[in-house]
């Protein structure tokens, strides 16, 4: 919010919003990406970003660099291009360690979102005869949900006793945190494994991670977000 603005202003309207993001510090950043057109010429109001951002201008000269290198150099690139691919996930440590909140040792940029489930699974998911559930919220990205899944299938656990689905009430399109930590102590011992998305990719709704990590810690279950 703009400075000196509070909840107790808020105006349901074109202006007041306008008004917000006049103030708005990140409001420069606008001018670095490419808004879709409506029919008649005016940027769409885009709220995606939860899903799938929009392109930034500089991106296409960034892959375009990259394609030069791959044409000049072939597999040399990997260590002679302007940004070597063999080390490229080094580029990444310490501003995606700031992103976090973690320690550049901490940090590493690698392979696909399933993918890494899957690396992640096979490490921490270990499922016994009394604890072998996974716990998820509703609505999550597909492949998330086929990760889980398979992992549960690898271990001749049925997804339907397995996988523990956290889902708005009805009537309502997010999930409250009290059911969630409902969800958690309801099956606590026999939960293995707590993986919810931080942002819903459907609703963008943000969850408390502090307090369900903390649920889930209590009942002496692995989190991973």
């Amino acid at each position: 919010m703009m400075a000196g603005s509070d909840s107790n202003d808020f105006q349901p309207g074109e202006d007041f919003a306008r008004e917000l993001d006049a103030g708005d510090p990140l409001a420069p950043y606008r001018d670095r990406f490419w808004i879709p057109r409506r029919a008649d010429g005016a940027d769409v109001v885009y709220l995606a970003g939860n899903s799938l951002g929009l392109q930034p201008k500089s991106v296409r000269e960034m892959i375009e660099g990259e394609l030069d290198d791959w044409a000049r150099l072939g597999v040399d690139g990997h260590f002679d291009g302007r940004r070597p691919w063999y080390s490229y996930h080094e580029m990444f440590r310490e501003p995606g360690a700031r992103l976090v909140g973690g320690r550049p040792g901490e940090v590493v940029f690698m392979n696909s979102l399933t993918v890494n489930l899957h690396l992640m699974m096979v490490t921490f998911y270990q499922p016994t005869k009394d604890r072998y559930k996974i716990v998820m919220e509703d609505a999550a990205f597909p492949s998330d949900t086929y990760a889980i899944k398979s992992q549960l299938a690898f271990h001749g656990i049925d997804s339907a006793d397995g996988l523990v689905v956290v889902k708005p009430r009805a009537g309502e399109h997010t999930i409250r945190t009290g059911d969630f930590v409902a969800a958690i102590e309801n099956d606590g011992d026999r939960i293995a494994l707590v993986l919810p998305a931080g942002v819903n990719f459907l609703t963008g709704q943000v969850f408390d991670m502090k307090q369900i990590t903390a649920a889930a810690k209590a009942r002496g279950c692995v989190v991973g977000w």
